[in-house]
């Protein structure tokens, strides 16, 4: 249960990114919170989870969106990577 839980977390993440990436306006509230919680779920890296390297610097370029205009490449990958992971913890 928990893993989906923790997997619906990178589908909203990855969502923003899209929504990112197409030009639809993405509250501010909605982006703090997806980073935020792709920095708790990459806390996991200390447990050995090497995967959780994707949500911190996922949550990185998250965060540096609000401040500077990232570019669009920087924001496909993440989101490939955590609807990749987000699919996989569904089956």
């Amino acid at each position: 249960m928990l893993v989906k839980v923790l997997g619906a977390i990178d589908l909203v993440a990855a969502a923003s990114f899209l929504m990112m990436i197409f030009g639809i306006h993405v509250l501010f509230q909605v982006i703090v919170f997806c980073g935020g919680l792709l920095l708790a779920k990459g806390m996991f890296v200390v447990s050995g989870d090497i995967l959780s390297v994707i949500d911190i610097l996922s949550s990185l370029v998250l965060f540096g969106s609000l401040i500077f205009s990232v570019p669009i490449i920087l924001l496909w990958i993440p989101a490939f990577l955590l609807l990749a992971k987000g699919f996989v913890s569904f089956l």
